[in-house]
């Protein structure tokens, strides 16, 4: 009944319809960028540097971006974030088609990309709960999880096909368009209500939402568990270079292993929507984490296509259970007036755990080769859960999510 109350509502609907198209857009460019720059370059740390320069724009606006999501209308700003968005893809668009002899120009797009998701992610994240009750808040969080989740199935196989079949430029075309249904989704949401706080701008009001997280412990740990299991577990943005080097699959197969870890996400994500994690839910997240680095070791040492793609769905829903604890937690935990200050921070935990760990990634295959970079990255990912199940006690003994 909860899942079929969230369907009827207008503004949660054309939310899932922005999120959708963008986030399928995303997935599909992900892997015609790191296709076309692994096959001018060969060289994994370029592999990496497609994510610094997503990382170094996004950590630079992602603070200032959660103070803007609690002064101003987040559906606004989504807006004009998706608008710096499709322009990023028409810019693709025209590179490729006009033949690309260096992956600078592609660095050089993924820039303003990674500023517009900055100034993106904290209003998405904290605009939200403005749109469900809060019982209906773990059901939205399930199901919008499961949905982006489907993207990360649907997107990297799409983005394969294209690339393979078609080329990197109607791949880019393909993203445009999706990015421009997202853009007219966003201009059709009626703005929702939001606690906009008092007060002006100011160093103090921009560096709230680290004193938040800071005090809240469990919140805390949470978002930095994420953070140095997946910086360190990022074997991800290695699989052109797999897909090429190891496994020898071809784009096609590249599009599969980029979607694997989606397909169990996204399974997982719809238990979830119908049996929400209500107790012992730090232990919940402990065990999701240790199994992404398990998940992770498995991957690294797997010659076989079947194996690797079944290392990788594990992997993704072992994932799913921390990202679902992580986003109820801070969610739940943040008063209305700070959420676009607090979602800033988690959006730079998350920015700094997915693009830097591509960096990560990148440079350590360049160093040690790619299935020692991968496989040492699952065992630090492992040992962070231990570190952290002893620093943060109070995110270990959670049990229950507020309720207040």
């Amino acid at each position: 009944m909860t899942v079929r109350s969230l369907l009827a509502q207008r503004a949660f609907m054309l939310y899932l319809a922005i999120r959708v198209p963008a986030q399928l857009a995303a997935q599909i460019q992900t892997v015609a960028v790191g296709a076309q720059v692994y096959a001018l370059t060969h060289d994994p740390l370029d592999l990496g540097l497609v994510g610094l320069s997503q990382f170094l724009p996004f950590l630079g606006c992602v603070l200032p971006a959660g103070h803007l999501a609690d002064r101003y209308d987040r559906r606004l700003i989504m807006a004009i974030c998706l608008l710096l968005e499709l322009l990023c893809s028409v810019a693709l668009v025209a590179f490729s088609a006009r033949g690309l002899t260096s992956a600078w120009p592609i660095f050089a797009v993924m820039m303003p990309f990674g500023i517009a998701r900055a100034l993106m992610a904290p209003a998405s994240q904290a605009v939200l709960p403005n749109l469900v009750s809060r019982e209906q808040f773990a059901s939205a969080v399930g199901l919008n999880s499961s949905l982006w989740q489907f993207t990360t199935i649907v997107g990297p196989a799409m983005g394969g096909y294209l690339y393979g079949a078609w080329g990197s430029t109607v791949a880019y075309a393909v993203t445009a368009v999706l990015m421009l249904l997202a853009l007219s989704a966003a201009c059709a949401m009626n703005t929702p209500l939001q606690d906009r706080g008092e007060g002006g701008t100011s160093w103090a009001s921009l560096v709230e939402g680290l004193r938040f997280v800071w005090r809240r412990r469990p919140v805390l740990g949470a978002l930095s568990l994420d953070l140095f299991a997946v910086l360190f577990g990022g074997a991800v943005a290695l699989l052109p270079a797999y897909a090429s080097d190891v496994l020898a699959v071809g784009p096609q197969g590249l599009g599969w292993l980029r979607a694997a870890p989606g397909v169990g996400a996204a399974l997982m994500g719809l238990v979830l929507t119908v049996r929400p994690i209500r107790q012992k839910a730090g232990i919940a997240m402990f065990g999701g984490v240790a199994v992404f680095g398990v998940a992770t070791i498995v991957f690294g040492v797997s010659r076989n296509f079947g194996l690797s793609l079944a290392a990788l769905c594990v992997l993704g829903a072992a994932d799913m259970v921390s990202v679902f604890v992580r986003h109820l937690l801070v969610q739940l935990e943040t008063p209305d007036a700070l959420r676009g200050r607090v979602g800033a921070v988690s959006s730079m935990f998350i920015g700094a755990s997915n693009e830097l760990g591509e960096f990560e990634s990148g440079l350590t295959a360049a160093w040690w080769g790619l299935v020692p970079a991968v496989v040492i990255g699952g065992a630090l990912t492992m040992t962070v859960v231990v570190v952290w199940m002893m620093v943060f006690p109070a995110l270990r003994r959670l049990d229950r999510f507020p309720t207040h």
